[in-house]
């Protein structure tokens, strides 16, 4: 069987993939990985569909052993990562041959880091997805002696990288108006979007704390408003004022009111910054939201364009001749410095 032996694996490691739309009429979320992004930039860097199963890791990884050729890519949060003892890049893909460990270590900058195997995870499916949900039940995590089956892979090529969007420090997040952000007094609307921020050590899958030195985001209409349906990405303010912005695995009702919602091609910024990191956020319209949104999709179908190759084939260089190829070099017959 190809898969991936577990001998050693950090806490919250656990397959996810895009989730599984459909299902929120019914009380479950669509769920699937923190940072939608790196699932796409680690399926162009195997050229492959985002649709396959990824290894979504929080804080450190593990140790895996191959029981055959597998080709991987690391994408997301930046982790220390090693193939029989010998450091590899990130953002990155890369061959683990049969029988070699493959040690993913602590985190460096980020969050979620994501491994990727080319095939993808084949574990069981439920409800269409892969995607493990801890709060509903659906799947588990990673635990050590585990053989993680993967798929087979019709890729070959490895050793490409590509450059990923900044978004594991924090940073500016753009918001559109929810269903009772007309509630909010235009002043707390003010006050909010001036706010900066800190990422509160709070935080799961479900949902991450805002902490700041405001006094609160207070709204006077809290008490009347009627539980409904939130979707992630949604800012609830609770009723000390603190919001939370809502995440992957978040609630599919509630009766805080939403201050404003997270464009999905932002999400992930909060979902990477490390506890402290500062937010701020930024109020679009709901048209310039959704030309922000379309904009981010059509990145993400060019990703597998802007793969390039770890190391350059000088066969395939144009420009070639620009390079200054032999500066530095010496004489085996002529030493300058022996004269005089």
């Amino acid at each position: 069987m190809r898969a991936l032996v577990v001998r050693q694996v950090g806490p919250g490691v656990a397959v996810q993939d895009l989730g599984r739309p459909g299902f929120l009429a019914k009380g479950l979320t669509q769920g699937g990985a923190a940072d939608t992004r790196a699932v796409h930039e680690g399926a162009a860097l195997l050229r492959q569909s985002p649709n396959c199963a990824v290894l979504e890791m929080v804080g450190t990884g593990g140790t895996f052993d191959a029981t055959e050729d597998i080709r991987i890519a690391l994408t997301g949060a930046v982790m220390t990562a090693q193939i029989d003892g010998d450091a590899v890049a990130w953002n990155a893909s890369h061959l683990v041959p049969k029988g070699a460990a493959l040690v993913i270590g602590p985190t460096r900058s980020g969050t979620y880091g994501y491994l990727h195997v080319g095939g993808g995870f084949a574990t069981a499916p439920l409800l269409g997805s892969r995607a493990t949900h801890q709060s509903c039940g659906l799947g588990a995590l990673v635990s050590a002696g585990e053989a993680l089956p993967v798929a087979t892979d019709k890729g070959r090529d490895t050793g490409m990288t590509l450059s990923p969007e900044p978004r594991l420090t924090g940073g500016t997040v753009r918001i559109v108006p929810s269903m009772q952000t007309e509630d909010f007094d235009p002043a707390i609307r003010a006050l909010f979007e001036a706010t900066e921020f800190r990422r509160d050590p709070r935080a799961n899958r479900q949902g991450i704390r805002m902490d700041s030195d405001s006094q609160g985001f207070t709204n006077p209409k809290a008490l009347s408003i009627v539980s409904e349906v939130i979707v992630p990405g949604d800012i609830q303010i609770t009723g000390d004022g603190t919001p939370f912005v809502l995440m992957a695995e978040s609630q599919t009702t509630g009766g805080y009111p939403r201050i404003g919602t997270v464009l999905p091609c932002d999400l992930p910024r909060v979902a990477q910054a490390p506890a402290g990191a500062a937010i701020r956020f930024e109020f679009l319209s709901l048209a310039d939201g959704a030309a922000v949104q379309a904009r981010a999709d059509a990145e993400l179908r060019k990703l597998p364009q802007t793969v390039t190759p770890l190391v350059r084939d000088p066969a395939q260089m144009q420009d070639l001749l620009s390079y200054q190829l032999v500066g530095g070099m010496i004489s085996a017959t002529d030493a300058p410095l022996d004269e005089g």
